[in-house]
């Protein structure tokens, strides 16, 4: 206002006008911002502020080519909603201001356009003035009753570029909105408009036959009733498809078909068009011919879905998408549930032919709302008249049968490779649930899974469906949230283009958020949920449960990078490792020891007392999580045991092992549960700065309160599994044993016994000497994890320099060694 000159306006009324549908303070806020700058009526005799207003909103208008004109509509709604029941409207004032003066504007660049040479500028401003007349009057179509005839010249636009096709396109849904409510239009205006739009559907392409046809519907429907023209249309159309079908009965090869293509193409989709717009089965069009017209209709285009050319079955699904919209009872029969069924659910079917099956039901959904808003509309005018009985639905009784039958192939389609086929599923599904036509709850795992979708868009859409669903239904999203993290992994595996890379559970950018971050944000909240929740992703880890390990590793890395908040969070999850730990190890040691052979009694002399050890601690350690505070002091194993012994052991072991090596596999693939939990906690100890203490201290049951202490994060702690990436990558679990990988094997064997052995961290000696056992412990630990060798801890990871530190005070100069 102050400023109209600046150059960079028109960037920051996108901008601003894009926050329309925010929050309630903003929208307030940005609705007496453009009521100032643009809905205050200007004085008669101040042409230049008009002139700067026009060319402004025709900017912004053009500026949102691509991202689509809603928050337009939106502000105009808001603006001239909140002046209705005023006596004084500036707003309706200055919207009539601002139409004359754009169609002033439009006759003005007509002038220039045939003088000047530049004819792209203007081109460009002039499809811009068009198409905010159009905005206008889709909210307010009596603004421009006055216009219409000015605007039908514009019909016969010469089309070379692009931008004539816009023109005629804005044009046509003008016309639409706005002959119907013309009183008493004259006979020559009508009839050049219904050749003029005739000549365009015979003559253009797609988009503006669909405009065109739209625009033709509405005039003929509800003004001139002139049937017999549009029979005349249909017919050739009609009768060319059944030619067309004839021969490709008799020759399906044959030349002449190659020829007729194109005619063929046009076909199918005008008739389905004309089908849209246009009931042929009255006896307007028909007059008393006994011809079912919809099912020969249906039959001819289900005819050329079978055809061999992908085009031509892509065109004839589009002209049934079309002829449903006006008999969605035929989408009941057998052969067409069939048809969407097999091309939405077949691996192999072609992408092209999945997106328009999904664009047919898209739009089908999006008719239905707008029908059930104007009938909406128009109930509210008769209301206080009508009984209520009356009032129909059954429409939504329709559509909502209709999505039943559909849903779980639109759903499944959520797991396709290519982006386009989620896109148009996820838009399905969102009309679906904002038309209340299915129950929600079955809808939510396959939301939760499109939230870890790559694309920003996609994921703000799925994750605004579940706020939306959790705000009417409380405890949906908790319900199915393990569900939901399942198949957000079949969603990325899906999505992961090169498969020997396992699939990971976090964004690959600055913020290695978990990708199903937003999902816990909204279960953290109810601390009953958020537990039980965390319980049963971490007993997927249990050794029972047998899931697989790229799937526990997509898990691990979701809990690795979980927004948590306060202390409890990840204390409660270290607990609960523990536990698993204990149960689950002790059940491996035991399945591995007794896959040894048994009769080389003599050579695992070395390993018996061990395992009497190990046996023995395993009954006692279920018991020792739930009291912590008894130190138990086990058989010590000092760290200066030279290495040979460990060498010996090994010997000893790989003597013992069975022929047959499916233990051994059985053994490391399950032992990567127990070790992606060790690195977890590991982790979350480093990642929030714990130490050994405090997580032994810490009890479930105690108050939320003691706990409730934010997190303090440390930076630059990554979650670097490098054991089990490396058995994923060298895809161990069907690879052939050799002799090095089994003693790989054997030494992550006798390290996990060790530490088993020494689970309980003893309490410190008196002096500060760190005791032997936890030593033991630190080192197994540390072997376990992949950092035997100095480069390991450097390169890959800063988890275990952090952790020995923590771990024992001391024990850190003794494991770099």
């Amino acid at each position: 206002i102050e400023q109209p000159t600046f150059p960079k306006i028109t960037e920051m009324c996108v901008k601003m006008i894009r926050r329309v549908n925010d929050e309630e303070g903003i929208k307030k806020l940005v609705n007496e911002t453009f009521q100032k700058l643009w809905f205050t009526p200007t004085p008669h005799n101040d042409k230049e502020a008009m002139t700067r207003k026009i060319l402004n909103i025709t900017d912004v208008v053009a500026a949102c080519r691509d991202t689509g004109y809603d928050w337009f509509e939106q502000l105009l709604q808001n603006l001239l909603k909140s002046e209705e029941d005023a006596s004084y409207k500036p707003v309706k004032k200055a919207c009539t201001q601002l139409v004359d003066n754009l169609v002033e504007h439009i006759l003005k660049y007509e002038e220039s356009l045939s003088d000047s040479d530049n004819k792209g500028v203007n081109s460009g401003r002039l499809v811009a003035c068009i198409t905010t007349l159009f905005l206008f009057s889709k909210i307010r179509p009596q603004l421009m009753v006055k216009h219409a005839m000015t605007m039908q010249p514009y019909l016969t636009t010469k089309c070379s570029t692009q931008n004539d096709f816009m023109v005629i396109c804005n044009v046509a849904k003008i016309l639409e909105l706005v002959v119907p409510l013309m009183e008493h239009p004259s006979e020559t205006f009508l009839a050049t408009i219904e050749e003029d739009l005739m000549k365009l559907i015979i003559k253009y392409g797609m988009t503006v036959v669909q405009h065109c046809v739209s625009c033709l519907g509405a005039v003929v429907n509800k003004v001139t009733q002139n049937y017999k023209f549009v029979w005349a249309c249909f017919n050739r159309y009609y009768g060319a498809l059944s030619k067309l079908k004839i021969q490709h009965q008799e020759d399906p090869n044959s030349t002449i078909l190659t020829a007729n293509k194109p005619a063929l193409l046009r076909s199918l989709f005008t008739v389905g068009a004309l089908c849209r717009h246009f009931d042929f089965d009255q006896e307007d069009f028909k007059g008393n011919s006994k011809v079912n017209i919809k099912d020969k209709v249906l039959e001819l285009l289900m005819y050329f879905t079978k055809h061999s050319d992908e085009e031509v079955q892509t065109k004839a699904i589009i002209g049934l998408g079309f002829a449903f919209i006006q008999h969605p009872s035929l989408m009941f029969e057998q052969e067409v549930k069939t048809l969407y069924n097999s091309i939405l659910s077949d691996k192999n079917c072609s992408v092209n032919l999945k997106i328009q099956v999904l664009k047919n039901l898209q739009t089908y959904l999006q008719e239905e709302d707008t029908r059930m808003q104007q009938a909406d509309r128009d109930w509210k005018k008769v209301a206080k008249q009508e009984d209520l009985k009356e009032m129909g639905d059954i429409s939504s009784g329709m559509s909502s049968s209709i999505m039943q039958l559909y849903l779980k192939q639109v759903l499944e389609a959520f797991f396709h490779t290519q982006s386009s086929v989620r896109h148009f599923a996820l838009n399905v599904i969102a009309l679906t649930l904002n038309q209340g036509l299915i129950h929600p709850v079955q809808c939510v795992p396959y939301l939760i899974a499109m939230g870890t979708d790559p694309e920003p868009s996609m994921r703000n859409k799925a994750d605004q469906q579940l706020v939306e669903i959790d705000k009417k239904y409380a405890g949906f999203i908790h319900m199915k949230a393990v569900a939901g993290m399942k198949m957000s992994y079949q969603v990325q595996q899906a999505i992961n283009t090169c498969p020997k890379d396992p699939v990971r559970g976090f964004r690959h950018d600055e913020s290695s958020s978990a990708l199903c971050s937003h999902l816990y944000s909204m279960i953290r909240g109810n601390r009953q949920h958020r537990r039980a929740f965390l319980i049963s992703l971490l007993n997927l880890f249990d050794d029972t449960a047998k899931t697989e390990v790229n799937m526990l590793l997509y898990i691990a890395d979701n809990l690795a990078c979980f927004p948590y908040q306060t202390q409890e969070e990840p204390l409660f999850i270290m607990h609960h490792i523990d536990i698993t730990l204990s149960v689950s190890g002790s059940n491996l040691l035991q399945s591995f020891k007794e896959s040894m052979v048994k009769d080389k009694k003599k050579e695992r002399k070395p390993l018996s007392d061990e395992e009497s050890g190990s046996e023995s601690n395993s009954n006692s350690e279920s018991e020792s999580e739930e009291e912590p505070s008894k130190p138990r002091r086990l058989r010590k194993r000092v760290d200066s045991d030279s290495d040979s012994d460990e060498e010996n052991d090994i010997n000893a072991v790989m003597k013992c092992l069975p022929e047959n090596s499916a233990p051994l596999i059985e053994f490391a693939n399950v032992s990567q549960g127990i070790l992606l939990l060790l690195m977890l906690k590991q982790h979350l100890k480093n990642l929030c700065g714990f130490s050994d203490s405090k997580i032994q201290k810490y009890s479930p049951s105690e108050s939320a309160k003691v706990y409730d202490k934010a997190i303090n994060r440390k930076t630059g702690v990554h979650f670097h599994p490098k054991q089990t990436l490396d058995f994923l990558r060298s895809d161990m679990a069907n690879s052939k044993i050799t002799e090095e990988v089994k003693r790989s094997i054997v030494k992550q064997y006798l390290d996990f016994k060790l530490l088993m052995e020494h689970l309980d961290p003893d309490e410190e000696e008196e002096d500060g000497e760190v005791s032997a056992s936890t030593n033991a412990r630190n080192k197994a630990i540390t072997s376990l994890l992949g950092g035997g060798s100095p480069k390991n801890n450097a390169a890959e990871t800063e988890d275990d320099e952090s952790d020995g530190e923590d771990r024992g005070g001391g024990t850190s100069g003794v494991r770099r060694r």
